[in-house]
């Protein structure tokens, strides 16, 4: 007769701990978003996803998602839209600030140091084999944290499948057609949000 508590008492304590897992402190905010930003070159989607999900389980893979197709839809840089996103929902305007800031102020002191530097230098074989091979580099953490997030959606209440073809329609008009981003994403993601949400009817009805 113990084990309905045991199982009880276990659940609390999982709860409890998801609870936890949020930030706590503005500063704490601050660090872990300039953790990130110095990390991301150019495979900023896969930094941030180890960050928050792996690392610190801010967020589950199914929450990363939803905030970053949000953050993918609205206007400017998808990791700045995250990054407001998040800490306002933790901590108000001061969180928001405080992540966004987290986000800038390094890779900029950065940034202005190297461009310094880059202008003499730019002429020189060896830097520009450089900036290519860091480039392959960024387009395969970009593909491993592609895949990765489309294992989370294989829970989606569309399906797995339909989810695939959506990818595949998403990657052929990109890639292979070039169409411009907005189209696609207010062709398509209309088509998926509508999918999704007679789904969800349905699933209620049911």
């Amino acid at each position: 007769m113990s084990l309905p508590d045991d199982a009880c008492t276990q659940s609390l304590d999982a709860s409890l701990k998801t609870q936890s897992m949020k930030p706590q402190r503005l500063d704490e905010l601050f660090r872990a978003f300039s953790v990130m930003s110095l990390q991301g070159f150019g495979g900023v989607l896969a930094v941030v996803h180890r960050e928050l999900v792996d690392k610190r389980r801010w967020l589950t893979d199914a929450e990363f998602i939803e905030d970053w197709a949000v953050a993918q839809v609205m206007p400017g840089p998808n990791v700045c839209n995250l990054a407001l996103m998040f800490g306002d929902r933790h901590m108000g305007w001061p969180g928001a600030l405080s992540a966004l800031a987290g986000l800038l102020v390094f890779p900029l002191l950065l940034l202005l140091a190297v461009a310094t530097l880059f202008n003499q230098w730019a002429d020189w074989p060896a830097v520009d084999g450089a900036l290519r091979g860091m480039g392959a580099v960024a387009a395969g953490l970009i593909a491993g944290a592609a895949l990765k997030l489309l294992q989370s959606l294989r829970q989606h209440v569309l399906g797995f499948v339909a989810i695939v073809c959506l990818v595949a329609a998403a990657f052929v008009g990109t890639v292979a057609l070039t169409l411009p981003l907005h189209l696609i994403v207010l062709g398509l993601g209309s088509v998926a949000c509508a999918l999704t949400w007679r789904a969800l009817r349905t699933q209620r009805v049911a």
